[in-house]
């Protein structure tokens, strides 16, 4: 395919806050490697390269690029400084990480530092409950959770940060594919409570860095 067919939005993040990214499932080795190629020396942000995906690349594409197989996310054109600006990041399980470090990579490329606190579902509800102060030290927090999804609910009930629930597809039976997680996440009556998509960690990404983005802001 003509690369000519590609059109890669680079004053995106100047026009909306949020950078470009490039969604990798369902496009071609061929492809991806040239938009690599067309990116030249930009930075740019690769979501859902699945780990077959980014092997199947030609060698000097992989060679300049940094690649995350946990969260299937690929940056070309290198890291930047982070700055602290109070974003956390809170992953219900372990199996909830691959979403978590999609959204933790997401703001990296976009020059902030989150903090991933996992495995604090409300299965166990002590653990939330033991690291409660520090999530209340957050200005902004995403949660991501799979299963029955309570911990959305839990969380926007005891803390003041608004939080973006993002609904994982961990699960089985009547929670398989994340919809029981996404419709208590939509259900919800604790309020502050914000939905993005079905494993959408670069949607919640996107999502803090405009609120972080308004709330710098002066009128």
């Amino acid at each position: 395919m003509d690369f000519a067919e590609f059109q890669i939005d680079w004053d995106r993040e100047r026009r909306t806050g949020v950078p470009e990214a490039i969604f990798c499932q369902g496009k071609s080795a061929a492809q991806i490697d040239a938009i690599v190629a067309a990116a030249g020396d930009r930075r740019l942000l690769l979501t859902r390269l699945a780990p077959a995906a980014h092997a199947a690349l030609a060698a000097d594409v992989r060679g300049v690029l940094d690649y995350d197989p946990l969260s299937a996310t690929a940056v070309l054109g290198g890291a930047v400084p982070l700055v602290a600006d109070g974003i956390g990041i809170v992953a219900a399980g372990t199996s909830d990480l691959t979403v978590a470090r999609e959204a933790a990579r997401t703001l990296a490329f976009a020059g902030h530092r989150s903090e991933i606190i996992a495995d604090v579902g409300v299965a166990g509800l002590w653990r939330l409950m033991a690291r409660i102060e520090e999530l209340r030290r957050f200005r902004i927090l995403i949660a991501a959770a799979g299963m029955e999804g309570a911990l959305f609910s839990v969380l926007a009930g005891l803390v003041e940060a608004p939080i973006v629930a993002v609904p994982t597809a961990v699960g089985y039976g009547v929670a398989e594919g994340g919809r029981a997680a996404l419709h208590a996440a939509l259900a919800s009556c604790a309020p502050g409570l914000v939905v993005v998509n079905i494993d959408n960690g670069f949607g919640a990404a996107a999502a803090a860095l405009k609120m972080l983005r308004a709330g710098q802001q002066r009128p």
